[in-house]
Order: C-alpha cells, then sequence, then structure tokens
C-alpha cells in the first residue's frame, strides 16, 4: 500500500518537475518541490572604449597586439591567436557573493552580483620588458576601478595575459570578480571546461567551474527526481561533474585556460557561450593569469595549450588485459581469476577496493575507510598477492582522502588513523573548530588537511606504509571533491581550495609513490582539476549509471571522455558496466548481460579496461559470471591485441596532453566525421563507432576521408561516407585507416582475438 502511494505520486511529481521552469545553464528547476538547484547569473560584457592615444601596434616575442578603435587582438604570423568581439569589453568586474548550498558532496551555487562594470576603457598602451601593457578603467554606477592586462610571450607558444582589477591593479576601491570576454566565429564550436558529460559542442550554455558529485541519473526521468527526493539533491543535473576547470578550446583553432600556476585557477568561475560571437570566463577572483594559445589543428592546438608537462607514463602492465574488480576475500578472488582464466580471458591485475573491510549501508555495499588490510576478510594476503604475481597479474586497490573512527569496527589489528589524526591536529575543522565530520550516507568521515604540510607527509605516509604494503601495484584514489565550503583550513580559505582539493590529493598520493620507492604505481582518480596530468597517469569518468541514458549511462562515458581529453586529461577510461545501481519504486535499475558487453567493446579500445562489480553486486550481472564471462574475455582479448598500436598512442599522450581517445573533430577537423559525437578515434588511425543503445545490431558510421579497414572482418571502405555497419555483439564497428603501418597486423590479431574460442 506504502509502496503503491510512493509510486503514484512520483510519477505525478515527475510530470510537474519535468514541464517546470528551465534554469540557465540547462539545470533543472525542481525548487517547487524543495530540492537544490543552481542559480548561476553572470556578467554581461558591455560597451568597450579605446582611446586614441592607445591605437597601435606592438610586438611582444614573436606575437603582435594590435589595438583599433574597436578591438584588441593577439596574432601569430598574422593568424589570430585572440581577440574581443568589437566593440564589446572583453574585460569586466564587480562584486558580490556566492553563496553554497552542499549535502554529502553535491554543492549547489548561488550567485549574486550587487555591483558591475558597464564600459571598459582603454586609455594606455605601454611596450616595455618583453610586455605590452593595456592600462585602463572599468566604469560603474559606483565609480570605476582600474585594470591592467600585459600580454607576456608563453614558453610552450602562445602568450599569457596577467589580469589585475581593482585594489591588485593600484587602485583604491576592490573587485571581487572579473570576466574575461573573449571573441569567435559566430557558432564557432566550444569544447572543454574539464569532464563535461553534456554535448561535445557546449555553445548556448552557462557552465559552473566546481568538483562535486555528479549525480544519480543528472537528468534522466524518472530517475533524478526520485534521486532528488530520497536524498536532497542528489539526482544532479547535466551540468553537475567530479571534474571541472576553466580551459576551453574553440573550433576557431583558439584556446584558453587559467595559468594552472595561478591561484585563479581554482576559484569558482562561470562559462559563458550563451552568445554565438563570445565566450565569457567569469572567475571569483580580482585578478587572473591566463593563456591564449592557437593551433594550426586541433591536436597542434590542444598540444600548445597542455604544455610541456612530465606526466608519469602508465604501467606496461596494464596494457596487458582486464583490470577485473572483485570482491569478497582471498578466496573469492583466488576462484574468480581462475574462472576468468579459463574463459579465455586476459587479466592482468586485480582491483581489490574491499580490501580494507566491507559495511553495508541503504545505497548498497561500501567500505571501511581506515586504509589498512582486512586481516579477516583477507587471511594470507601477502600469500595471494605473491602468487597473483607469479601468473602475470598486478594486485590494485582503493583509498580517499576521508578517515573514519575505526572504533566501531572492533578489529584490534588496526591502528586508529582517524583517532591519531584527529588528536595530532591533522584534520579540516568545522567553524566550531572541531573535526569536520562529514555525512557520507550511513556514517562520517574527516577529510586529511592537505593545507597542512603535516598533514600531506602524514597521509602520504600512511599511502606508503599502508596502502602500498605487501607488493601492491596501485589504487583506485577515489573522492577529492567534497571539501565543505565553511571547512577552516591550516592555510587559505575552504572556498578558493574547494577546486584545489583534486589536486592537493593528487600531490599527496604521488608523495606518498615516491615514499614507497614506487614511482611507477599506478593511480587513477574521479575528482580533478587543472594540472592533474602532472600527478597521475591515468583518469577514470566516476560513477555512471548502470545503464544506456545520454545523460548518465554509457553514453555519458563517451562525452566526458571527449571533454576532459581537450582539457588535459590525456589518459581517461570507464568502469566497465557503469557503477551506480539503485532501486527507487518505480524502477530498480541494475545492469544486464547487453549492457556489460557493450560497454565491454567500448572499453576495449580505450586505454584502461577495467571492470567495477558496482555498488550493488549481488543484484547485478557481473562480468565473470557464467552468461558473461564469454563476452568479457572476447573483449579483453581484443583489448591485449591493440598493445603495439596502443603503446604509441599512449605515449603520445603521455608527451603531448593529446588525448588517446580523441571526438574525431581533432584528427579531421572540417570534415563530416568531425560533427559525429558517438564515435571516437583511438590515437591517430583506429575509428570506433560503438553500439550505446540497447537491442540494435547495427550502428551507423562517419567515415573520415581516405581508405578504412573493419578491423575484426577486413572489410574495406571508401571514406568520406556514412554508412550504416553491421555490429551485432562480438563484432563491434572498429576500423583501422588502411595505409597505417600496422593494419595488416592488427586486423590479423584483432579479428583472431575476436573470433577465438571462449
Amino acid at each position: 500500500m506504502i509502496g503503491d502511494t510512493i509510486r503514484q505520486w512520483a510519477l505525478g511529481a515527475v510530470g510537474a518537475a519535468v514541464t517546470g521552469s528551465l534554469a540557465m545553464g540547462g539545470t533543472a528547476s525542481v525548487d517547487m518541490l524543495g530540492v537544490p538547484s543552481d542559480h548561476l547569473a553572470v556578467m554581461s560584457p558591455h560597451e568597450l572604449v579605446i582611446e586614441p592615444e592607445a591605437v597601435g601596434e606592438h610586438v611582444v616575442g614573436g606575437h603582435t597586439v594590435v589595438v583599433t578603435d574597436d578591438s584588441v587582438s593577439v596574432l601569430e604570423d598574422g593568424q589570430p591567436v585572440w581577440s574581443n568581439s568589437p566593440g564589446t569589453a572583453f574585460l569586466t568586474a564587480g562584486t558580490g557573493q556566492v553563496g553554497w548550498e552542499e549535502n554529502r558532496g553535491y554543492f549547489w551555487a548561488d550567485v549574486a552580483h550587487s555591483e558591475q562594470s558597464t564600459t571598459q576603457r582603454v586609455t594606455g598602451v605601454q611596450a616595455t620588458g618583453g610586455a605590452v601593457t593595456l592600462t585602463g578603467e572599468l566604469a560603474s554606477e559606483g565609480g570605476a576601478v582600474p585594470f591592467t592586462v600585459s600580454f607576456t610571450e608563453r614558453s610552450g607558444g602562445g602568450v599569457t595575459a596577467e589580469v589585475d582589477t581593482g585594489t591588485a591593479a593600484g587602485g583604491d576601491r576592490n573587485a571581487e570578480v572579473v570576466q574575461w570576454t573573449g571573441g569567435r566565429t559566430p557558432g564557432a564550436e566550444v569544447h572543454g571546461f574539464g569532464e563535461q558529460f553534456d554535448e561535445f559542442n557546449l555553445d548556448g550554455r552557462l557552465i559552473p567551474v566546481v568538483a562535486r558529485e555528479q549525480g544519480v541519473g543528472r537528468g534522466e526521468q524518472p530517475l533524478t527526481l526520485l534521486a532528488d527526493l530520497s536524498n536532497g539533491g542528489a539526482g544532479g543535473t547535466t551540468s553537475m561533474t567530479f571534474a571541472a576547470w576553466p580551459t576551453y578550446v574553440t573550433s576557431d583553432m583558439q584556446g584558453v585556460r587559467v595559468d594552472p600556476g595561478d591561484e585563479a585557477t581554482h576559484a569558482f568561475a562561470i562559462g559563458d557561450t550563451r552568445r554565438p560571437d563570445t565566450v565569457g570566463l567569469e572567475v571569483w577572483a580580482p585578478s587572473m593569469r591566463l593563456e591564449l594559445t592557437r593551433g594550426d589543428t586541433p591536436a597542434d592546438l590542444i598540444a600548445t595549450q597542455q604544455g610541456a608537462v612530465d606526466r608519469p607514463a602508465l604501467a606496461d602492465w596494464t596494457q596487458e588485459g582486464a583490470i577485473v574488480g572483485i570482491q569478497g576475500g582471498t578466496d573469492e578472488v583466488r576462484q574468480t581469476v581462475d574462472t576468468l582464466e579459463a574463459a579465455g580471458t586476459e587479466v592482468s591485475g586485480v582491483w581489490l577496493q574491499d580490501w580494507t573491510g566491507q559495511r553495508t549501508t541503504d545505497f548498497g555495499d561500501r567500505l571501511w575507510w581506515t586504509w589498512q588490510l582486512d586481516q579477516q576478510r583477507y587471511p594470507g594476503w601477502d600469500e595471494l598477492v605473491s602468487d597473483l604475481h607469479e601468473r602475470g597479474i598486478k594486485t590494485t586497490t582503493y583509498v580517499n582522502p576521508w578517515l573514519v573512527d575505526a572504533a566501531p569496527k572492533n578489529d584490534p589489528a588496526i591502528r586508529n588513523l582517524w583517532a591519531e589524526a584527529r588528536d595530532a591536529g591533522l584534520l579540516v575543522k568545522a567553524p566550531d573548530g572541531s573535526p569536520y565530520m562529514v555525512d557520507q550516507g550511513g556514517y562520517s568521515a574527516a577529510l586529511v588537511d592537505f593545507t597542512n604540510p603535516a598533514g600531506r607527509d602524514w597521509m602520504s605516509t600512511v599511502i606508503a606504509e599502508e596502502v602500498l604494503a605487501h607488493g601492491v601495484d596501485g589504487f583506485m584514489a577515489d573522492f577529492g571533491e567534497g571539501l565543505p565550503m565553511d571547512a577552516v583550513l591550516f592555510d587559505g580559505d575552504a572556498e578558493l581550495m574547494h577546486n584545489a582539493w583534486p589536486r592537493l590529493w593528487a600531490e599527496t598520493v604521488r608523495e606518498g609513490c615516491e615514499k614507497a620507492g614506487r614511482p611507477d604505481c599506478v593511480t587513477w582518480f574521479r575528482a580533478g582539476t587543472s594540472g592533474m596530468d602532472s600527478q597521475t597517469p591515468a583518469f577514470w569518468n566516476g560513477d555512471q549509471m548502470v545503464g544506456w541514458s545520454d545523460e548518465d549511462g554509457l553514453p555519458s562515458a563517451l562525452r566526458g571522455t571527449f571533454s576532459s581529453g581537450v582539457s588535459g586529461w590525456p589518459v581517461v577510461h570507464s568502469d566497465v558496466g557503469g557503477y551506480t545501481s539503485v532501486d527507487l519504486v518505480v524502477t530498480d535499475y541494475v545492469r544486464d548481460a547487453e549492457l556489460l558487453a557493450r560497454w565491454g567493446e567500448y572499453s576495449a579500445f580505450g586505454p584502461m579496461f577495467r571492470s567495477h562489480e558496482g555498488n550493488r553486486p549481488a543484484v547485478n550481472r557481473q562480468v565473470y559470471d557464467d552468461d558473461e564471462v564469454a563476452a568479457f574475455a572476447r573483449n579483453s582479448r581484443i583489448f591485449s591485441a591493440l598493445v603495439p598500436y596502443r603503446s604509441d598512442v599512449l605515449a603520445e599522450a603521455a608527451s603531448t596532453g593529446v588525448p588517446a581517445v580523441r571526438h574525431t573533430w581533432i584528427n579531421f577537423p572540417g570534415t563530416a566525421a568531425a560533427q559525429a559525437d558517438e564515435q571516437f578515434m583511438l590515437g591517430d588511425a583506429v575509428l570506433v563507432a560503438p553500439v550505446l543503445a540497447p537491442g540494435q545490431s547495427t550502428v551507423q558510421v562517419t567515415l573520415p576521408p581516405g581508405t578504412w579497414r573493419h578491423l575484426i572482418t577486413g572489410q574495406v571502405f571508401q571514406g568520406d561516407a556514412t554508412i550504416t555497419v553491421d555490429a551485432p555483439i562480438g563484432t563491434p564497428a572498429a576500423f583501422i585507416a588502411a595505409d597505417h603501418p600496422m593494419a595488416d597486423q592488427l586486423v590479423a590479431d584483432v579479428s583472431a582475438a575476436a573470433g577465438a574460442a571462449g
């Protein structure tokens, strides 16, 4: 009776919600039901006035800054690196505040401006000391604040624009927020802003730049509404992501990013692409340092923007086969590995996230965040790891930056790390000075304070001595997006440090690997900000639903990979089969054999092939189940067969920052294939059109120019055409450029892998 009432009420509520108003940026406003949502507003760029004495051309290195009576532009060999939209202010400043509502890692912004400039006046230009500096003022009803913009040559290509306003520019009035507005060809596409699970072209949106939980459903109905109502906004929206930062590129072959070394890169920001001829970037800081770049091709643009970064290499063993997610203890791991190998699975590693113990909550099976081996669950751990190593299988585990009180676990064999950190004053504090205990859904946890050098040193030692003990080769480094906005830190303001936390976490993890003498430690992160590719060899998309929806299922993993790839994450993969499974009365969301097979086919052509049991393993199909293992084994062999080709792709990704998995636009701009959002390239010569919807046995492929060979059937197709290809389970639509030196070898190897007996 109660269930029926909830079901009828929920269905009616869904109808009311989806017909409600839309907030800016496409965020579904369900305030009528008491569910939080973003309230985004940005300053509007207004008039640009350039005084006659400022007009002229000035050289800075190999670039020219051109100032006319209505525009400012930066040229490289006569080609535009950046320019404003003529007559439109490229710099706006104001005052105001951002309010925050939060719940279990979900954060919602309420942006309000109390004052903003309406006119930008450029009054002078100076060219001295290798810099071209524009000076002027930003006028508003409350008066004017000065500004300076200094252009200098950037070592990796392009120019750096140092932007100061208010007191930072020598005035007596402060600015709290600034907006930089660049021009673009009307309708030029915009890509990036970190990992966005929306369309690849982000035109026509307001894009909040904040790291937070991505949500359950993210707009898929009725799932999102039910998740919202059951857990205070947990459904999320299409603009919510674990990993956002102020970086973008356009199809004009121009790029803008806040310098990863600048404090402003972590400030809350909003991208504004609603005007067809501009891209606005509002940053809640009085100054910022921008990097403005261009390229002859998208790959050249991305490589120039991302610069010469010393990126850790992804260990070779990760390329030899599947990294299989298994839970349940020593005997379960041994039995599962035997089952997989007997079916012909190429197993390169196991991922044992429950090494520290398992606890059950309303959300499903969770872990004990005590970061030490649970010897009762995994007796004979050393022998297990050693035996797997002898079979050529590496062991990976799990850690995150939170700590729970170990006392309720009643395990006398472990330290209480939470109590140790509390007593040493190493935890993030609440406003009242006590450890900030955050509800995790059934238990509470506290963050180690990474702004405290002692806290960072302590946690990196825990990683070295506990997480990487006993021959472990790597781990998922989860979370990083949950620093409360009102927290009290050892150093710095929590609102400014919130977006910086994923990078601080990554740096702490890297220090732990180095302390353990394991610089080759394989780590992968979901929470992100700019510059993290210098700390870890890999990332993953986060917690997709075990389903097919564009908003939060298999297709969203591809979308997130596209945007993060052009933003500075060159090696990104997803959980085979997704992660999040929920029973919300109206529908029980569980994965089936078809989803596992298709997700496996998609992942077989990625940089890592890793499975996850999900948050409810018992009710979801698993890759090692009798009916699923053959498909998983086949996909693992396809992944392994691509090693000779993929090794070069990964080397390029590490050295240039150009992503391993790419939107076709990166390789073939200006072609019909560049508009195809449901296919991807692995490197520059392998094209894949995964099946992204249930019940399909064919797929549409837009082939780039050239001649292409099907990697499994060997069939030859002429490019620059859209075709329909048979793609039953077991025969993914994957192609290689016929003139590639490895074409013959890969067709033979991948075909054999797909057809080998399972």
